[in-house]
């Protein structure tokens, strides 16, 4: 059998990992799987603008128990949420500050299991800053285009294209890391039947021979007395 860690490491490999820095992109949608050592805490920040919107969302793929730890901390040092041995949540902040958001996952309390964390961050632009190429298509719009297509219809067409394959994104990479924990729990579990199913054969036929070596005993026993 693999050992746990080896196990970590190649559910790792299965899902993708967008961003490989602690660092967080500001302002962008964002999906992150990592290994959380035992005995530690491991933090991640996110920059929003005010009047945004975030979505939190976190799952444990794999590790004993299947459970950590979160905070989320506003750019102020308000402690928004908190968890405690939790498996997966959602958290959402309407509206948000300016600054970074702190994202803590805490696994203090496991000193010998390590474990396998997938979270995404999902911001909803509505500042001035998001707003901004909006405007650029607006003021192109303004005059009169050729053929009788309007600017401003493409743009709107695209932006709900957009919205449509960003959300069928996120459905699935949450599907995709569903499938990566419900492998591990299979896993897992197949690996315990097997030792207890072999355990049990091991101690059938232990009793077996024992009961067979010992009727042969006593029948051997029986046989001198007679004679």
């Amino acid at each position: 059998m693999m050992n746990v860690s080896g196990e970590l490491c190649w559910l790792a490999c299965l899902i993708l990992t967008v961003d490989l820095t602690l660092g967080l992109g500001p302002y962008k949608d964002m999906e992150f799987t990592f290994l959380l050592s035992a005995g530690s805490t491991e933090c991640f920040y996110q920059t929003t603008a005010r009047n945004d919107s975030i979505e939190v969302e976190y799952q444990v793929i794999a590790g004993s128990g299947l459970d950590v730890g979160f905070v989320l901390v506003s750019p102020g040092g308000y402690r928004l949420a908190s968890d405690f041995r939790r498996s997966d949540a959602v958290h959402m902040v309407d509206p948000t500050e300016d600054g970074d958001y702190r994202l803590c996952f805490d696994n203090s309390f496991s000193k010998l299991s390590e474990k396998l964390v997938f979270f995404e961050v999902i911001v909803n632009r509505q500042s001035s800053s998001a707003r901004g190429g909006q405007n650029e298509w607006a003021e192109v719009a303004m005059p009169e285009s050729m053929v009788e297509y309007k600017l401003e219809d493409i743009r709107v067409r695209l932006d709900s294209v957009h919205q449509h394959l960003e959300k069928s994104r996120q459905v699935l990479t949450v599907l995709r890391t569903l499938e990566a924990r419900d492998r591990y729990l299979l896993e897992d579990n197949l690996w315990r039947v097997s030792f207890w199913s072999c355990l049990n054969v091991c101690v059938m036929l232990t009793v077996a021979v024992t009961q067979v070596y010992t009727l042969r005993r006593l029948f051997d026993v029986t046989t001198r007395v007679r004679t």
